[in-house]
This record gives C-alpha cells, structure tokens and sequence, in this order.
C-alpha cells in the first residue's frame, strides 16, 4: 500500500533544539507511570492514553519479550546479562516516548522504574511536559491483586521485597495511594493533579 507523504500531526522540533537542558518541549506531554507488580500500572496506563486526544501506550516490558533468544530471567539477583537488558529496556523505553511526544503523539511509558531507576529514567526522557505518577498501594492490596492475576510476575521475589525498594524511591512526581481506588478514579485523579506530577529539571 503506497504510503501518503503527508504529516497528520505538528511537528515541534522547531522549538525543541531551541529549548534548555537538552528538553525537547511541545504540545504532546509524556507520562511514566510506575509502581510495583500488581499496582495496576498497565490498566491504568492504557486508560490514561485512552483519555488523550492522541496518545500511546508504551509498555517497557515489551521490550524485554521482543528477545526472541537469549533473554536473561528476572530472577533473584538478577545476573550481569539481566542487569544489562534491563538497562536497554530502559533507554528503548526513554527513546520510544521521546519519538512520540517529538511528533504530537502522546506517550504513556509504564514499567517498574524503582530507586535510582526512576531518577535515571527522568533524566533520559528529554521531552518536556514529562509527569511521573507511582501507584503505591498497600502491600495487602498488591498480594491480593496478584494472588487473582492469571500471571506471576514476583517469582524468587516477594511483594515485601518490593515494596520495600518502593519505599526508597525518590519523591519524584504524584504519588497515589490507589489500594481503594477504581482504575477510572486512579485515572481521574492523575488528570486533575497533572500539574503535581510534573517533573522540572531544575
């Protein structure tokens, strides 16, 4: 099928090489939605991007199940070859949104991004608006969202293990205690403090 060489969306990039701190900055905004397994981050995220005019969900962990051999498990500790991969489904993840949000597209970026892991994922998207949202439900809550899920994503790990990194991650963004809370209301509430959530580089 020919393609059409017309371009749906505004392009930004004239003011992005103008902008400071390497920030590209324009209409579409980028979203990294965080949490621990279980929180509700992709059900959250594809609703989020389904309330945007344009927008796009981008799931980290998609870049772990392209490797089609040689994936390293996320297992307990993670091996030098899992640390590597995870690295690089950090920067996909960071390069993908960027790509996006440069053509007025929206991106929603959700993945587990704890600790220092979300400082540095910050600091490799460089559009701008970008807001972080960490859904932080109680640990009980977690358990019992993953105890019903079809899947298990804790393995060798234990909820508390988690929760604990969650817990020394740095204030960055809208934390949202959602242990009581629909995924409409999560939603909701991460439109109508957006401007909490946003993060600066200065």
């Amino acid at each position: 099928m020919p393609r059409r060489a017309v371009r749906p969306y505004a392009d930004p990039m004239s003011t992005a090489d103008a902008a400071p701190n390497h920030a590209r900055v324009g209409a579409a905004e980028v979203f990294l939605i965080t949490g621990v397994m279980a929180a509700g981050k992709s059900t959250v995220a594809q609703v989020l991007a389904g309330r945007l005019p344009y927008a796009a969900h981008v799931r980290g962990d998609g870049f772990r199940r392209m490797l089609v051999s040689g994936r390293a498990e996320m297992s307990n500790p993670l091996s030098p070859a899992a640390e590597a991969q995870l690295e690089l489904r950090h920067r996909l993840a960071a390069t993908v949104a960027d790509a996006y949000a440069d053509a007025g597209i929206s991106a929603v970026v959700q993945d587990l991004y704890l600790g220092e892991d979300l400082e540095r994922m910050v600091g490799r998207i460089c559009h701008r608006p970008l807001s972080v949202i960490v859904l932080a439900p109680r640990p009980d809550v977690v358990e019992a969202r993953e105890a019903s899920r079809p899947k298990r994503g804790y393995g060798d790990w234990s909820v508390a293990d988690f929760d604990a990194a969650l817990r020394e991650t740095p204030r960055l963004g809208l934390w949202i205690d959602s242990s009581e809370l629909s995924v409409e209301a999560t939603v909701d509430l991460i439109l109508e403090r957006r401007a909490e959530a946003r993060v600066s580089d200065g």
